[in-house]
């Protein structure tokens, strides 16, 4: 069997299980080209696979996990049905890199960006700022990802109930965002600017959309969002690989609802689940990590444990 032929009955064996599968499949394909489709599969080498791990950087990164699992669930797949006898991959695997920290935005850093999202424009061709600015502010107050954001359709809003649905979310499970008055007001405004700009008013109709009234991707706001960043003067200064992202907006978001929560005495313990549900996360300890991510963080939750003990004594 040809490589190109493995990965893609694989690929389909993934996907008739309901899975996406969508990020697999681009780093599978990559594999294909690097290593060469019409390639037998019985054939190809350890060298080969290490020099597709590790790329043009011999290097060991994050990606380079990435790509180790897909291509050990490749070979599980293919040993399973004795296409092959052995793994080409590595026995031992290296030192993980030190992993992703979240940038915490402060709130005159947010101001910095939702104002500066008006200004970014250079070009007219590029997505309106207003509809920039808002996915931004809605990312923030409602904590979602950047693809949540941008499938949001108008049927998706429940403004009477004041709640959104996001549909078939990074877990394939749908979810319910309540959202406050305020937040009424911004979408409010923004569907009254949608009006005037002739935009569809279908209920499949997406809310954010581009020049040519369709969807955009979560990689052109990406990059405009890295321009509103650089243009705001807003970078990290304690050595950490990566500048602040698109997607700290939401861990900003669940820090600051912490925050909230300490300072205002109540039981975040028993919040924890709630909120985890509301983010969409698949597992409590996803939520669980942000309770110690920030300095104000761990002196409310010092300073909670301090009149716990205090109690305790009396």
């Amino acid at each position: 069997m040809k490589l190109y032929q493995l990965v893609t009955q694989y690929v389909h064996y993934r996907k008739s299980l309901g899975e996406k599968f969508k990020s697999n499949e681009t780093c599978l394909k990559a594999f294909c080209s690097a290593v060469g489709p019409e390639k037998a599969i019985g054939s190809v080498t350890e060298k080969m696979v290490h020099r597709f791990l590790y790329g043009k950087s011999n290097t060991v990164t994050t990606g380079w996990f990435v790509k180790h699992t897909v291509l050990l669930g490749l070979y599980r797949y293919a040993i399973t049905r004795n296409y092959v006898t052995r793994m080409p991959l590595p026995k031992t695997l290296p030192k993980r890199p030190q992993g992703l920290v979240p940038y915490i935005y402060s709130q005159q850093e947010l101001k910095l960006l939702f104002d500066g999202a008006m200004t970014y424009q250079k070009l007219k061709s590029h997505i309106e700022p207003y509809m920039v600015q808002t996915s931004l502010v809605l990312m923030y107050t409602l904590g979602l990802r950047v693809n949540e954001a941008l499938s949001i359709t108008l049927g998706d809003i429940d403004m009477n109930n004041l709640v959104v649905t996001i549909q078939q979310s990074k877990f394939y499970k749908s979810r319910l965002v309540p959202f406050n008055q305020q937040v009424k007001e911004l979408l409010k405004k923004f569907h009254q600017w949608r009006k005037e700009h002739q935009q569809s008013q279908q209920v499949n109709a997406y809310l954010f959309l581009n020049q040519h009234g369709e969807p955009f991707y979560a990689d052109t706001l990406r990059g405009i969002f890295e321009r509103i960043r650089k243009n705001a003067g807003i970078r990290r200064e304690d050595r950490a690989h990566f500048q602040p992202r698109l997607h700290d907006l939401r861990h900003t978001f669940v820090v600051n609802v912490l925050l909230n929560w300490y300072r205002e005495n109540k039981d975040v313990q028993q919040l924890l689940p709630i909120l985890s549900v509301y983010m969409g996360h698949s597992q409590l300890a996803h939520t669980s990590v942000y309770l110690s991510m920030t300095s104000d963080l761990l002196q409310e939750a010092s300073a909670r444990f301090e009149e716990y003990t205090k109690t305790q004594k009396s």
